[in-house]
C-alpha cells in the first residue's frame, strides 16, 4: 500500500507571508494544530501552534507576525509513492503524528496523520503510536548547549 492510498487530500496551507492570526483563525476553523506552509502548492514549512505560541508569543511578537518568521522550516516529507511501511517508520524515527506528503517536485499534494493509518487495511500503526509517543532525550544543540 502507498502513501497515496491512505493520505489525505484535500489539506489546507497558508502562504509565509500570511499573518500568525490568520494560521490561528484557519487551526480553529479547521480543529487542527498544525498547517503546512507553502508558496503555490510547494511546500516550504509547518506552522504550529506551538511555534506560534514559543516562537511568537513568548518571544513578544504580535499577531501580525509574518508565518514565516515562527515556522518550522526543517520539514519532513514522504513521497506519495512511498509505502505506509515507510512512511510509518520515518513518523516513528521522527516522532512525529503526521507527515506532509508531497510530489516528485516536492508540491504538497496531501498529509498523513495518525488517525489515517489506524484501519484495518494498515497494520502497525499500534506501534508507530508507541514509537512516537515516547519519551526522547532533549535535544541540547538548539540551546546552545
Amino acid at each position: 500500500m502507498k502513501a497515496a492510498d491512505v493520505m489525505t487530500r484535500d489539506v489546507k496551507v497558508v502562504e509565509p507571508d500570511a499573518s500568525i492570526r490568520h494560521a490561528a483563525k484557519l487551526m480553529d476553523d479547521l480543529d487542527v494544530g498544525v498547517i503546512p506552509v507553502c508558496n503555490g502548492r510547494r511546500l516550504v514549512g509547518m506552522i504550529t501552534d506551538r511555534d506560534m505560541a514559543v516562537r511568537a508569543l513568548a518571544a513578544g511578537l504580535g499577531p501580525d507576525t509574518r508565518v514565516g518568521e515562527v515556522m518550522t522550516d526543517q520539514v519532513a516529507w514522504c513521497f506519495d509513492d512511498d509505502t505506509v511501511e515507510d512512511v510509518e517508520s520515518k513518523m516513528r524515527g521522527l516522532q512525529v503524528r503526521r507527515i506532509p506528503i508531497v510530489d516528485r517536485d516536492k508540491n504538497l499534494i496531501g498529509i498523513i496523520a495518525l488517525g489515517d493509518l489506524s484501519t484495518d487495511e494498515v497494520p502497525g500503526v499500534g506501534r508507530t503510536l508507541r514509537e512516537i509517543s515516547e519519551p526522547s532525550e532533549p535535544d541540547l544543540s538548539r540551546r546552545g548547549h
